[in-house]
């Protein structure tokens, strides 16, 4: 049975690293001693060790240890053997260029689909989508492919901002850049705002958290969804 948190982010506003989304981790890892960290993404480019310092300190408040895949010799052995899975945020292009040079986005695919409890934040929420192409990250690598996981139909855009009509920014929104997506491309995207995140509890997907989530679709008009809608229509 599938079991998949996928976060818009791991920091909201005046709170700690993945403090609001504590009580849910702790029923979503309930049967987990030990979490699997991917810390590819490498926010502001730190270590891979750094990186697993900050997860094993909020995930030590709900009494779960922590260890980093990239300690291991062998990585699609420890996401076999894992307990639970954490894919963490930072660069999407970064990580999924680490996962195929590393070989093991099909051994997390097969994990997750076998019933090891998953959360992505950001990045690591990137990744679920069937690509990264809805990513608001820069290209600072290139990937072998923009594939990724295909866990929820769709593709998805974490920190989803609305525009801002007192803005002095000339730049495109997110809205638009969604809209040139589907331009060229087909599937629903997502677009989930602060604090909120989609659970997938084997085939049932829903929205969860404090907001409401904007869903994009080709050729129709972008409309809002609230928080505990069932998802499974875009499917």
């Amino acid at each position: 049975m599938k079991s998949i948190l996928i976060a818009s982010t791991s920091t909201i506003h005046g709170s700690g690293y993945l403090e609001y989304l504590l009580d849910e981790l702790k029923d979503h890892f309930n049967s987990v001693k030990e979490i699997l960290f991917i810390p590819y993404a490498r926010p502001g480019g730190i270590s891979h060790n750094d990186y697993t310092e900050i997860a094993a300190k909020a995930f030590i408040k709900i009494g779960k240890s922590v260890v980093g895949l990239h300690e291991y010799n062998d990585a699609k052995k420890a996401i076999a053997n894992a307990e639970g899975i954490f894919v963490g945020g930072g660069n999407t292009f970064v990580l999924v260029a680490q996962l195929y040079k590393n070989e093991v986005l099909v051994a997390i695919k097969n994990a997750v689909n076998s019933g090891t409890p998953y959360l992505g934040t950001s990045a690591g929420s990137n990744i679920c989508g069937l690509t990264i192409n809805t990513t608001n990250d820069m290209p600072i690598v290139y990937p072998p492919s923009f594939k990724t996981l295909g866990l929820v139909p769709f593709n998805i855009n974490p920190h989803y901002l609305d525009p801002n009509p007192d803005s002095k920014h000339m730049g495109e929104t997110r809205e638009t850049r969604i809209k040139e997506f589907h331009a060229f491309n087909t599937q629903p995207v997502i677009g989930i705002r602060e604090g909120s995140w989609i659970s997938v509890s084997d085939d049932s997907i829903s929205l969860k958290g404090t907001l409401d989530a904007r869903i994009f679709e080709h050729n129709k008009s972008p409309y809002e969804i609230s928080t505990n809608t069932d998802l499974s229509f875009l499917k």
